[in-house]
């Protein structure tokens, strides 16, 4: 089998053991769901609801009108009891509605399917892309109907699906390729009628054999000319402009996006919430998380209704142990370690990952000896160690001109560095400080 990869990456250990054989379970309904109004890249919501008013499931509860935004839906039938700050999986505290589920019954508030969505305009199925709230479900949330309606300078002539799920632990794209294949296939479909492009491709690791083997049997039963790439298994290979050099060989330019070299990429996730928002009327109300690691009892992939608190999936799951001494939202190389277990799950929760040992609170850090190995790693062909110490000094500038904002923040430096020197996180507050800087300037 002939894998296809990118320059350079790391290869941190794998730990997909827990759950990769885990079919996705249904977690129960929550008796509280806790849905922040802004779950995505952009503009940030407005409440829709106040305390006292009732709301049933897939309802429209938050919106704005700017066009880089995503509405929020009621993932529960319930009644509002709070408009009000709590805290949030990414840190500090944010604006939520606070829902109380009343009865068993969960009544849908479903937008009208498209029973044949071929026969519909591409104007009209990104209608309901954004109507349903979809953002991109890999982790950076980003709005996918905005995604799929790239400038008229920007011609696109390929998709590629994102398959990948290069984090360590996380298999809830894997299960899904493997047990929701016609859902994923059909999303993939409508994405591409949207672009109006007939190429198309499916990126898998090649740690997921079965779900490439899965995927290529529903595609040629299906007559669809998409086709999947076995990839090596490296990190972060699932990367967007990793996986565009990759499988088409095409260069993101510096500052770029991958419509600037004639392409989209989306997740698993994303296609099947595309599909069921066309197909079935259903609002992103929804996500399947990955449960895991050696801190937790019964790790499973689940089903989850957004908002729902991660103690109750952490319960579902037989609980933490009595030594887990660590647990944090996503990946372990990308992740949010949290201090809070009433956090709610949001769209971009892909896994909620508990360890016994508490890695980011007790390595110690020591001095860079200069060995490279951070520059022998980063896929974007950085100087981390220069970055860290630009930041470090508070020399802003000069960090720009040496490319801090083409940090795709994946961890590698960090991962690989001997003397365990948080680069990643220096790099991040530099492009804070740097963001900030340009949006003065521009006022």
């Amino acid at each position: 089998m002939r894998l296809s990869t990118f320059k350079k990456g790391v290869h941190p250990g794998n730990y997909k053991h827990f759950t990769s054989l885990k079919v996705i379970e249904k977690l129960p309904l929550p008796n509280d769901v806790f849905i922040p109004l802004q779950q995505h890249i952009g503009a940030p919501n407005t409440a829709l609801v106040k305390k006292g008013d009732q709301v049933r499931t897939g309802q429209i509860i938050g919106s704005t009108s700017a066009r880089v935004s995503s509405p929020v839906h009621a993932t529960i039938t319930g009644i509002v009891k709070d408009v009000a700050p709590f805290r949030h999986p990414i840190g500090g505290k944010a604006q939520m509605i606070h829902i109380r589920r009343t009865g068993d019954e969960d009544e849908w508030d479903l937008l009208p399917a498209f029973t044949d969505w071929q026969a519909r305009s591409a104007e009209e199925l990104n209608l309901r892309i954004h109507e349903a709230g979809i953002v991109g479900l890999g982790g950076a949330a980003f709005p996918t109907h905005v995604k799929l309606a790239p400038p008229k300078d920007k011609p696109i002539d390929s998709f590629i699906l994102n398959g990948c799920e290069c984090e360590p632990y996380l298999t809830a794209d894997h299960r899904a390729m493997v047990e929701m294949t016609d859902k994923v296939l059909t999303g993939m479909s409508i994405i591409m009628k949207i672009l109006g492009v007939q190429q198309g491709y499916i990126g898998i690791e090649n740690n997921k054999l079965d779900a490439i083997d899965v995927m290529r049997d529903a595609i040629r039963r299906a007559g669809l000319d998409f086709i999947v790439v076995p990839l090596q298994t490296k990190y972060p290979q699932g990367a967007e402009k990793m996986l565009i050099q990759a499988i088409l060989r095409r260069q993101v330019p510096v500052g770029g996006l991958p419509m600037d070299v004639g392409t989209v990429v989306n997740n698993i996730g994303t296609a099947i919430a595309v599909a069921e928002a066309v197909t079935e009327g259903k609002p992103l109300v929804q996500r399947i998380v990955t449960v895991t690691g050696d801190g937790i009892r019964e790790p499973r992939n689940v089903l989850a209704r957004i908002g729902t608190p991660f103690k109750q999936a952490l319960e579902y799951c037989g609980g933490t142990n009595a030594d887990t001494a660590q647990v944090f939202m996503g990946g372990p190389m990308m992740g949010i370690a949290q201090f809070d277990l009433n956090v709610p799950i949001i769209k971009a929760t892909s896994g909620i990952i508990c360890t016994k040992q508490a890695i980011r609170n007790t390595v110690q850090s020591g001095p860079c000896i200069r060995c490279g190995s951070c520059v022998r790693v980063c896929p974007m062909f950085l100087l981390p160690t220069r970055l860290t110490r630009l930041s470090e000094k508070g020399y802003w500038d000069d960090a720009e001109k040496s490319g801090i904002l083409n940090c795709v923040e994946c961890g590698s430096c960090a991962f690989i560095c001997p003397s365990h020197i948080p680069l990643v996180q220096w790099i991040r507050v530099g492009k804070l400080r740097v963001n900030e800087r340009k949006r003065k300037k521009a006022a």
